[in-house]
């Protein structure tokens, strides 16, 4: 018999509060998910809420060895696995919380954070954002992190960059490059959504596009499970199953409260819905089982439902 996929989530987002619970990951788990990456920081924030954000994390999810084991190593994500357990990861969604001070890379990394993104939406100190009108590209300070994040083993992550500047990032990378959580431009044109050449240009790394899960990426505002496997469709057949991955993008306790009160960081495009759909962790069963009525290989379902990233943080995580 084979053995169950190893489901990797590589993307979602709780409220950044210290002492949001964060037990909703669960639902992961039982939907047959062994590992999580959690975002902890975002455009808006500095070093100081950051840090609030990860050690409130950190201390709920330590505090339950019986549910969670935060991954070091990807031998710890194969342990969870094993013993019906989530392992959990954090990511950044920008370098703004860095500070302008590239030994956080390490520091975060230490506390767990295994990806980052260069930009939000918007300009940074390190490049251009996918809703910018000018693109400047990556910056000199943003190839210097690009370096860092190479040395120090933590993913590069382009999901919310602007076009120059992820095709930067994916020349300059030493290591595979991920678009964590997108979708693809030639099936619903959005600008938060990714071209042929970028997916193309993230392959050619040794990288993973995760599609998302969010409706107004995947069609208008349409979060079902076929909007999402069309998107799964397109960039399998461009750049094939073995760069393709999840990144649902899940945001628990939705965005729209998010989205009003950042006006800057979300164009008005972001709000003429009066919610936000997203898929919900409990479809990543549905997810599959579409895949295999498709037509898609075994090992084509294992790879987008978590190999491909699995082996992505194999090549770049350090031991």
């Amino acid at each position: 018999m084979r053995e169950p996929a190893l489901v990797w989530e590589q993307h979602c987002c709780l409220p950044l509060d210290p002492d949001t619970d964060v037990d909703e990951l669960w639902r992961y788990a039982e939907a047959g998910a062994s590992f999580v990456s959690v975002n902890v920081g975002y455009a808006p924030h500095d070093v100081a809420d950051t840090i609030r954000v990860l050690s409130g994390f950190r201390h709920q999810l330590l505090a339950r060895p019986d549910r969670y084991l935060l991954a070091r190593t990807v031998a710890d994500v194969r342990t969870a696995k094993s013993t019906g357990r989530l392992a959990v990861a954090f990511d950044l969604e920008d370098t703004r919380p860095l500070g302008g001070r590239l030994d956080l890379v390490q520091t975060y990394y230490e506390l767990g954070v295994r990806t980052m993104l260069l930009t939000y939406n918007q300009r940074n100190a390190a490049g251009s954002g996918c809703h910018d009108e000018v693109d400047g590209g990556l910056t000199k300070y943003g190839r210097e992190v690009v370096a860092e994040m190479n040395r120090v083993g933590m993913v590069v992550d382009t999901a919310h960059c602007s076009y120059r500047t992820s095709m930067d990032v994916f020349a300059a990378s030493a290591a595979p490059v991920v678009i964590s959580h997108t979708a693809a431009r030639a099936v619903h044109d959005h600008e938060r959504n990714v071209s042929d050449d970028q997916m193309l240009a993230c392959a050619a790394t040794g990288g993973v596009v995760g599609i998302n899960g969010v409706g107004i990426f995947l069609g208008a505002n349409d979060a079902s499970t076929e909007a999402l496997v069309r998107h799964i469709d397109h960039a399998v057949e461009l750049v094939g199953w073995e760069h393709v991955g999840l990144g649902l993008d899940y945001c628990f306790g939705g965005v729209d409260a998010e989205v009003a009160g950042n006006p800057d960081l979300f164009p008005p495009s972001y709000a003429q819905w009066d919610r936000v759909e997203f898929v919900e962790p409990e479809r990543l069963p549905a997810i599959a089982a579409a895949l295999v009525d498709r037509g898609y290989a075994p090992e084509a379902v294992a790879g987008i439902a978590g190999g491909n990233f699995l082996r992505v943080a194999e090549e770049v995580w350090s031991v």
